[in-house]
């Protein structure tokens, strides 16, 4: 087994690194935390467009849809950079990482053409319409409506913690269109629409950072469904297993770590109980990362990830919470302020076990599908 970087993966890395360097402000640390509207309605807008013009927003991509047809390791080494600086796409490293394979995969001719090219482009943001009030993690409970009106579809509900609906021009919506699990289907709604209502939701990781979308009586016509009626799971399986891994919020906290432990360091505080827990973050940022990077090598290789993105998605949220906790712990005068990053990678950390699903619904889904225990009686 060879753990080293291939000679074009470190090249690749180095022009991401390169391309930063010269494209972020020198008070980037500050700007990229401070109020969501002005990350993403300014910089994150400007900043998405020249990565594409530069062919480093979607190397990953078929080159028919403006790609390079680079394999899944570029991707990840280009969304690890991307987070070691704060993440400067905003909210369309979404559309990076899978929304746009998504449609790729099961979108029709006519919504490849209509979305694909402005996410290529990086001149659009989408959001996902998953969670519910009273149906968080649990999506086969969500009660959001889609009835069929002759060619067109009604769609009546709710949806909350979606995150970046106030800047989305499009949702990937989940609906239920007739009773039951396999009931429900997915509509791409453009967030324009006549019925819907976006209220922010005030929140300690920051402003406008996520919502509660409402929608009464909106219609969109039957070719705003993604695939079949019903297909839903299908699809969101494939979409939720490039969520789970895509986003390597370890290469985030490892680097918070490091910034942590310079800072005893310098100040003569680094010893003791300090050396100790460090050590178990940095273990814990380590087996994030090396689950991750397994579950890549297996894209890579054409396998298809199951609940192994989940417990990949767990290592991470554990690593991000040992990250938190040392910070708070030996850390808390650079949480009061003068190191935003670090302030910022706290508050994330809180909601991190929230975020593409409870932690909790990953364990069960490591227990069940993973590890094959039995599941308790009701």
């Amino acid at each position: 087994m060879d753990f080293n970087w291939t000679p074009e993966q470190l090249e690749f890395r180095a022009t991401v690194r390169a391309f930063l360097a010269e494209h972020l402000p020198p008070n980037w640390e500050t700007v990229a935390h401070g109020p969501a509207s002005e990350v993403q309605s300014e910089f994150a807008d400007v900043f998405c467009r020249k990565l594409a013009q530069a062919g480093l927003l979607v190397p990953h991509w078929p080159l028919r849809w403006g790609g390079r047809d680079a394999d899944a390791w570029t991707a990840f080494i280009l969304a690890e950079e991307m987070w070691m600086a704060g993440e400067p796409r905003g909210g369309q490293y979404m559309n990076v990482n899978w929304i746009g394979p998504t449609l790729m995969r099961h979108g029709s001719e006519e919504q490849q053409q209509r979305y694909i090219p402005p996410m290529a482009g990086g001149a659009t943001i989408w959001c996902q319409g998953f969670s519910e009030p009273e149906s968080g993690s649990d999506l086969a409970s969500l009660r959001t409506r889609a009835e069929k009106i002759g060619a067109n579809y009604r769609i009546n509900g709710q949806k909350i913690w979606t995150s970046y609906a106030g800047y989305a021009d499009t949702c990937f919506l989940l609906a239920r269109t007739s009773p039951g699990k396999n009931g429900i289907s997915i509509f791409l709604v453009p967030m324009e629409t006549p019925g819907i209502t976006v209220r922010q939701i005030p929140s300690v990781i920051g402003e406008g950072d996520i919502h509660e979308v409402f929608f009464d009586d909106v219609e969109v016509p039957e070719t705003a469904m993604l695939g079949g009626e019903g297909q839903a799971w299908e699809i969101t399986r494939t979409a939720l297993s490039l969520e789970r891994v895509g986003i390597p919020r370890f290469a985030l906290a490892s680097l918070m770590l490091r910034r942590s432990v310079d800072r005893l360091k310098k100040a003569g505080r680094y010893s003791g109980s300090a050396v100790e827990q460090s050590a178990r973050a940095h273990a814990a940022c380590e087996s994030a990362r090396l689950y991750s990077y397994n579950i890549i090598d297996q894209r890579v290789r054409g396998i298809t990830a199951g609940p192994e993105a989940s417990a990949g998605r767990f290592a991470t949220v554990n690593a991000e919470r040992l990250v938190g906790e040392f910070v708070v712990e030996h850390c808390p005068e650079a949480l009061a302020g003068g190191e935003p990053m670090l302030q910022a990678h706290h508050q994330r950390a809180i909601v991190a076990g929230i975020a593409s699903g409870a932690a909790e619904i990953q364990l069960n889904i490591i227990a069940t599908d993973l590890l094959k225990l039995p599941r308790e009686p009701r």
